[in-house]
């Protein structure tokens, strides 16, 4: 049996055979993308409108033209705060008070619903703060709660002011005439310590049964509310004017 012979081919065989591409090879893996040339270190302002330019500055730091004021909200929406039947009758002998800072103030639309018994809030093109509608909802719901329309009206020009709303069992587990005794502690005789505890810590108090409403800063509320459990808890109202002093005049150093 002869043996086998090489296979001989010529150099432009062999040329044409290394360039021809296997036929399992991806042909668009010969596609490569050219990198730019030249290398920029500046951003370059899109072509718009003159707010949405951006310019770059000595520091490499992009510079944005100042957003314009829009003309008012992008939507309308309302609230309805729902008032309580035994405030139906102070908000109608209140409600000349009432209307003015939502109106003139916050540029809202208001009207009182007699038959629901709520208070109607709507934002409207003349509105220009975007949580006015949110502070005329706080507004209504401190009168609704039981805080006097000048308490209530504090709400509209500062924005570090909250309302906390707790009960007595939430703190000790009362009933009967224990739960009375409790609400005449805080009280006092003809409000004296409500007072004296509204006076101290700069805030305002307002019982309603055995539920407590307190409007004030944060730091204001956590001083009254201490004040309040201490006397729920059994503390003798003399000891709680102690403490109450004693915060007092921290308060005057601070300030």
């Amino acid at each position: 049996m002869p043996a086998p012979t090489a296979l001989v081919r010529r150099p432009e065989e062999l040329a044409e055979a290394v360039s021809v591409p296997l036929p399992d090879q991806n042909i668009d893996d010969e596609l490569l993308l050219d990198a730019p040339t030249s290398e920029t270190n500046t951003l370059q302002p899109i072509a718009g409108d003159a707010d949405t330019e951006m310019h770059i500055d000595e520091e490499g730091r992009p510079r944005f033209a100042p957003a314009k004021a829009s003309d008012g909200p992008l939507r309308i929406e309302s609230r309805k705060v729902p008032i309580p039947p035994h405030r139906m009758s102070p908000l109608k002998a209140s409600w000349p008070k009432i209307y003015p800072p939502l109106v003139e103030h916050l540029k809202l639309q208001v009207r009182m619903n007699v038959k629901n018994r709520a208070v109607e809030l709507r934002s409207s093109k003349f509105t220009t703060d975007s949580g006015a509608l949110q502070k005329g909802e706080d507004f209504v719901k401190a009168f609704s709660l039981g805080f006097d329309v000048d308490d209530a009206i504090a709400l509209l020009r500062l924005d570090d002011l909250y309302i906390e709303t707790f009960e007595i069992k939430d703190v000790k587990t009362l009933q009967g005439e224990h739960l009375g005794r409790a609400i005449g502690r805080i009280a006092g005789k003809d409000g004296k310590t409500k007072f004296a505890i509204e006076n101290a810590s700069r805030t305002r108090v307002v019982l309603a049964d055995s539920k407590i409403h307190i409007l004030g800063g944060f730091k204001n509320i956590h001083i009254a509310r201490e004040a309040i459990v201490s006397l729920i808890l059994g503390s003798p109202p003399g000891k709680v004017y102690g403490n109450l002093r004693t915060v007092a005049s921290r308060m005057k150093e601070r300030f």
